[in-house]
C-alpha cells in the first residue's frame, strides 16, 4: 500500500518553492489525490477539477466554428487542456505555463493527465508567462507565429481578478490589459477565465467595455472533505474587435469558420 504522503517534487522558482505532492486519502476510500502548492499558496488538487472541466466545456460552447485554434493558460494538472481537447473541433492546442517544472511533470508522466497530453498531436506546450505574452499582441502566444489570433483563450492561473499569484498580473485584469488580450482572438472568439470568488461586478464591468456580453456563469461541485457542495466562477465573454490592433499583421485562419 502507498504511503498516505509522497513528495515528488520539490523546485525552487521565483515565485517561491514549486512542490508536487501526492497523497493517499485514508478518509475517502484511500482515493489519491495529487497536489501543488508555490510558496505559501495552495494550487491545486485532483481532488477538485470540475470547475477547470466546465472552463474548458462553458468556453469552447460559446465558439462557433469547425477547425479551432485555443490558447490554455496555466497547465496545472492539466484538465483543463485534457476537457478542451475532448471537443473534436479543436485543431490547435497551445498550453502556455511559466513554470518549467510543472512542464516536465507531464512530459515525465508524474502526473495522471501527463501522458493524454503529450500523446495528442494537437498539443503544444509553450514555457512562457502568459500574462507577458497577453500584453504583446504584435508577439502574441505562439513563438512559431508572431501575431497569430485565435479562437479561445482559456485561462486559469490566479485565483480570482482580485486574488492573485503576483500583483503584477493585476494590470491585465483592466479594461486596458483585456483589450490587449482581445487583440489576439479572432472577431467572435472567446475569453473565458475561471475564478475561486464568487461573481465579481467590478470585473465584469471591465470585461464589458472590451467583450460582448460577458457572462459569470457560478460552477457548483460537490466537496467531500466538507460534505457539502462548493462554487467557483467561470467568465465567459466574445470578442468584438474585429481586427485586433491597427498596425498587426496577422497570418492565420480568417475568423470563425
Amino acid at each position: 500500500m502507498r504511503p498516505l504522503f509522497e513528495e515528488l517534487d520539490f523546485r525552487p522558482t521565483p515565485l517561491g518553492d514549486l512542490i508536487l505532492r501526492r497523497r493517499r486519502m485514508a478518509m475517502l476510500d484511500d482515493l489519491i489525490v495529487y497536489e501543488v502548492l508555490l510558496g505559501d499558496a495552495f494550487l491545486m488538487s485532483s481532488l477538485f477539477h470540475d470547475v477547470e472541466e466546465a472552463l474548458a466545456d462553458l468556453g469552447l460552447a460559446a465558439v462557433a466554428g469547425k477547425k479551432l485554434d485555443v490558447i490554455v493558460g496555466g497547465l496545472g494538472l492539466g484538465y483543463t487542456a485534457v476537457a478542451a481537447l475532448r471537443d473534436p473541433r479543436v485543431a490547435e492546442l497551445l498550453v502556455v505555463d511559466t513554470l518549467a517544472p510543472v512542464i516536465e511533470w507531464h512530459e515525465k508522466g508524474l502526473v495522471p493527465l501527463g501522458a493524454t497530453l503529450t500523446g495528442d498531436s494537437r498539443c503544444r506546450f509553450v514555457h512562457a508567462d502568459f500574462f507577458a505574452l497577453a500584453a504583446s499582441p504584435e508577439l502574441g502566444f505562439d513563438p512559431l507565429r508572431p501575431g497569430r489570433r485565435f479562437h479561445a483563450v482559456l485561462l486559469d492561473i490566479d485565483h480570482s481578478p482580485q486574488n492573485l499569484l503576483h500583483e503584477e498580473n493585476r494590470a491585465f485584469y483592466s479594461a486596458a490589459g483585456l483589450h490587449r488580450l482581445a487583440a489576439q482572438l479572432l472577431p467572435g472568439g472567446i475569453f473565458a477565465l475561471w475564478s475561486d470568488d464568487a461573481p465579481d461586478e467590478a470585473f465584469l464591468a471591465h470585461l464589458a467595455e472590451v467583450f460582448e456580453a460577458p457572462q459569470a456563469h457560478v460552477v457548483k461541485f460537490p466537496n467531500p472533505l466538507l460534505g457539502r457542495d462548493s462554487e467557483s466562477t467561470v467568465y465567459v465573454a466574445r470578442n468584438l474587435q474585429p481586427c485586433g490592433v491597427s498596425d498587426l499583421q496577422v497570418a492565420n485562419r480568417p475568423a470563425l469558420e
